[in-house]
């Protein structure tokens, strides 16, 4: 069995290395692309039919308001394309609490997890406007800052394979799907947990500025439990490099308060 499963890594891994060195050396036209609006809070690998040599810088924070306490996140997120249709990205989050309320539980402080992923565009029809896109992520969660050299470094792993479909109505208005499961891994307690994922978006683009108005339906089935955050949201493009997002979270059946994000997008 061993042997076998290394024989298809070995296939798979030329297998990649041919497709990779084709695309490298065959002097082809640039493939057809859709220009759909990404969200701004649960945003994309990379564009929807990415080409190759795309490339995005992206900061983050964020602040949540908990019975008890608040929470403020960052994150650094860096997602480009070597190869066209696809993205792959790596990010960071960092989660910081304070205590609101005398005597509530906090949370520890922690580089809440490190995030790679992978997503490719298989579908993209300029006739109907639409794209599709399938990907993964593999989430490694961490313990506290208080923790390192004491407990394990890791406290968990999630498994998201996701997919996605996006259409442009007309030329301003844009609408997507992004769903997958979460397999969730605890290593303490050796045990996973599968969850549900589901976020879809309406975005008005501003004509001839690069602007954009929308909202997110950011909802999640967590131990058979719906959850749901509404998130209007804005999308101020400075220039061709640059371009600030805001969103606020209005949460829906859940514990959690008023919540906001801001996010700077650098293409460099």
């Amino acid at each position: 069995m061993k042997s076998t499963q290394q024989q298809f890594i070995i296939i798979l891994a030329l297998f990649l290395s041919n497709f990779i060195f084709a695309q490298t050396n065959v002097n082809q036209p640039k493939p057809v692309k859709i220009s759909h609006a990404e969200p701004l809070y649960a945003d994309l690998v990379r564009d929807l039919g990415a080409r190759k040599g795309e490339k995005e810088f992206n900061l983050g924070a964020g602040f949540i308001n908990h019975k008890g306490y608040s929470e403020y996140s960052s994150l650094v997120e860096y997602e480009f394309a070597p190869v066209n249709r696809l993205g792959l990205e790596v990010e960071a989050d960092f989660s910081f609490f304070r205590r609101s309320e005398k005597n509530s539980a906090v949370p520890g402080d922690r580089l809440e997890n490190l995030r790679f992923s992978m997503q490719y565009s298989f579908f993209v029809s300029e006739k109907i406007n639409t794209t599709l896109a399938a990907g993964y992520t593999q989430v490694f969660e961490f313990t506290d800052f208080k923790n390192y050299g004491k407990n394990n470094l890791f406290t968990g792993t999630i498994y998201n394979p996701f997919v996605i479909a996006a259409k442009k109505w007309g030329s301003n208005f844009h609408t997507l799907m992004y769903a997958g499961p979460l397999f969730k891994h605890n290593f303490d307690r050796s045990e996973t947990n599968i969850d549900w994922q589901i976020n879809t978006s309406f975005i008005y683009t501003i004509p001839g500025s690069g602007h954009f108005v929308g909202v997110e339906f950011n909802k999640e089935f967590d131990h058979g439990k719906f959850e749901m955050t509404i998130r209007p949201q804005v999308k101020i493009k400075i220039n061709k490099k640059l371009a600030l997002g805001a969103v606020a979270g209005i949460p829906v059946h859940k514990e959690e308060g008023f919540s906001s994000f801001f996010r700077v997008i650098i293409e460099p």
